[in-house]
């Protein structure tokens, strides 16, 4: 195999960290990240420890934790801390771990496992190579070795020195504010699977930095985490569940919850898969946390492809090519050297390869399967179809001729959020933002159904509150996916999709009438013609809200329509409305919402450490981390800000 652009630039290889000395015959040979898995099979055994900066003592997030010469690996959490398992073999033996992290020193160390549980802690030492000083081989004259000198001096934990060249971009979000409930009766919104915000913050946080504001999607935060809610039942796709209690962050508040829950269907029982990987290979992707790890997490997905399933490879750089035609699934040596064979160059032709990979997916159109085309880039688009109305309407068009489109957005310092955000959305996919293996293996292995195949789509709600309870109202998040009351009824209005096995939370922070600021809400002078204050004999029942979904088939036009009422019982919370209500109290203090009451990032984390659970997957302990690394980020800004 030809060598790669991408490891010739090293910003972020596994051997980036190291000193060229380290490089010797001698030395253990790097793992590869694409074959990392999170546990072997059967393990006998766990090493545990932490993480650390040896100069500051510093907890390090992002560390990979891995077995010499073996597949077997793991990452340091935002506090630094792992959990390596290992398998049966290695019992009694003497066995050496490694630890890596961008910027800084390999260290190893070797241990007999003769115990279930070993304790093992690293410091690392800063790298003494400095970005400026990477040598580039095999880039296009002035491409790569320009971004070298762009980047020249930017720390890989945060940006210590002059950070303007990040264009990252986000789209404006102004919370939704309360409404009241006499000249607002109704609110309607669509769903929102993505999850891509949560992952953006935890980059943030794990660098040491707040998020900015409008990169916090609240119910992307919420929505990332899944909830004990009840399996669908019959030919319903999905389950409604909802319950009421205390706002946390307002005594004289409620807060109540609307739970959906996707059926979840087994991999082996989808639909044959026409998968089209459109990557992007332009020379913004050169870094560690882009083409490389991009490559690591399609490795993972190829795995997981049936013999029935096909994948065609898309690039796009200073033009757009076919890397591999459609090949089925069976031949997984042929997909992993095409993307091996992936290389960052050039500047960036997002809308000819848009086009290409429709076109490849419509000639290789598996009917009643699953038709998607998985875009994977930062989000950079400056050449052919560059506008987004005009990509808009591409996606749209594709999208009625049946061919669904995912967003995977990856880096730093170039990602375009706003505008993945909203490819995603027209193209009846969702957006995900992979920050790390982790997060990769989470999307293409852990929850693969919900990735490729949709079980109800143009998925709308509509609340109706009943007016001698609530006096007002407000939606916490969704800001962007807020619709009007008639498109509620209107089929032709599009709205998000529920993949199989997917999770959607949405949260009401309602003023019961009575309450001290039950009339400082948003609302509307008095009608000079009509009469808004007749009420009908429901309004008299202990109703608080009257929930309307409407839903279609994945293959069908028209909607079904689903009722579910709430009732004015405040219930004690369960740990998952503890958590959900955690997780959105975090992201109104992150975006210093005007909404957030007495929300603090101390009473998020004690509701979060209640609402654990069981968590098997440790996505609420990582959480829990993050919390405690942002109240750090935010003494310590408090602190520079007093000097």
């Amino acid at each position: 195999m030809r060598p790669s652009l991408v490891s010739a630039l090293l910003v972020g290889s596994s051997l980036a960290a190291m000193p060229i000395a380290s490089l010797s015959p001698g030395a253990p040979p790097p793992i590869e990240l694409g074959r990392f898995t999170s546990a072997p099979s059967a393990p006998s055994a766990v090493i545990v420890g932490t993480v650390t900066d040896a100069a500051s003592n510093a907890p390090i997030s992002g560390a990979t934790i891995s077995l010499q010469r073996s597949s077997v690996a793991t990452t340091t959490d935002a506090s630094g801390r792992y959990r390596l398992l290992l398998p049966e073999s290695v019992r009694g033996s003497s066995i050496t771990i490694v630890a890596r992290r961008i910027g800084y020193m390999l260290a190893q160390r070797t241990v007999t496992v003769n115990a279930d549980s070993v304790t093992l802690d690293f410091s690392l030492d800063m790298a003494a190579m400095q970005l400026e000083e990477l040598a580039v081989s095999g880039a296009a004259p002035g491409i790569a070795n320009g971004y070298a000198r762009k980047v020249a001096g930017y720390d890989v934990h945060r940006c210590r020195h002059d950070c303007s060249f990040d264009t990252e971009s986000y789209d404006k979000i102004d919370d939704n504010p309360f409404l009241a409930v006499a000249g607002n009766p109704r609110s309607t919104f669509s769903i929102d699977v993505d999850r891509a915000s949560y992952g953006n913050v935890r980059r943030f946080i794990n660098r040491g930095q707040k998020p900015p504001k409008d990169a916090v999607r609240i119910e992307e935060l919420v929505n990332y985490f899944s909830y004990d809610y009840p399996a669908p039942t019959g030919d319903v796709p999905f389950a409604v569940t909802t319950d009421v209690t205390t706002a946390p962050w307002n005594a004289s508040h409620r807060l109540v919850r609307i739970g959906i829950q996707g059926k979840k269907i087994p991999l082996g029982e989808l639909p044959p898969s026409n998968l089209v990987f459109l990557i992007d290979v332009s020379g913004s992707m050169a870094d560690a946390d882009k083409l490389p790890l991009l490559k690591s997490a399609f490795r993972l997905l190829v795995k997981e492809l049936r013999p029935q399933d096909r994948v065609a490879i898309v690039v796009y750089a200073g033009s757009a090519g076919l890397v591999l035609p459609s090949t089925p699934g069976s031949e997984k040596r042929r997909i992993l050297d095409a993307i091996d064979e992936l290389e960052a160059r050039g500047s960036t032709a997002g809308g000819a390869g848009i086009r290409m990979a429709y076109d490849v997916a419509k000639e290789n159109r598996i009917d009643g399967g699953i038709n998607r085309v998985i875009l994977a880039t930062d989000g950079d688009f400056n050449i052919g179809v560059s506008s987004d109305a005009e990509m808009v309407r591409l996606i749209e068009e594709k999208r009625e001729q049946g061919t669904t489109l995912t967003v995977l957005g990856f880096g730093t310092g170039n990602l375009k959020d706003s505008k993945m955000e909203k490819l995603a959305d027209h193209g009846n996919g969702h957006y995900a933002y992979v920050d790390g293996f982790n997060e990769a293996r989470r999307v293409f292995v852990r929850e693969i159904g919900g990735t490729l195949a949709t079980i109800a789509k143009d998925v709308k709600i509509q609340v109706e509150f009943n007016p001698t309870r609530i006096a007002s109202y407000r939606l916490i998040g969704y800001e962007n996916r807020l619709l009007r009351d008639e498109d509620f009824n209107d089929d032709r209005k599009g709205a998000g999709d529920l993949g199989a096995g997917h999770s959607v939370t949405a949260l009401y922070e309602v003023v019961p009438v009575g309450a001290p600021d039950a009339d400082s809400a948003r609302g509307s002078d008095p009608l000079r013609y009509q009469d808004r204050g007749a009420r009908s004999g429901t309004a008299s029942t202990d109703e608080l809200m009257y929930v309307k979904l409407r839903y279609k088939k994945p293959s069908g036009s028209d909607s079904r329509l689903l009722t579910h009422v709430v009732r004015d019982r405040i219930s004690d919370p369960s740990a998952d409305f503890r958590f959900a209500a955690a997780v959105a109290e975090f992201g109104m203090v992150l975006r210093d919402s005007p909404y957030r009451g007495k929300a603090t990032f101390e009473q998020a984390l004690s509701l979060a450490e209640a609402g654990r659970g069981a968590d098997t997957d440790g996505d609420r302990a990582e959480f829990i981390s993050l919390v405690r690394s942002m109240q750090g980020i935010a003494g310590s800004t408090e602190i520079s800000e007093n000097r």
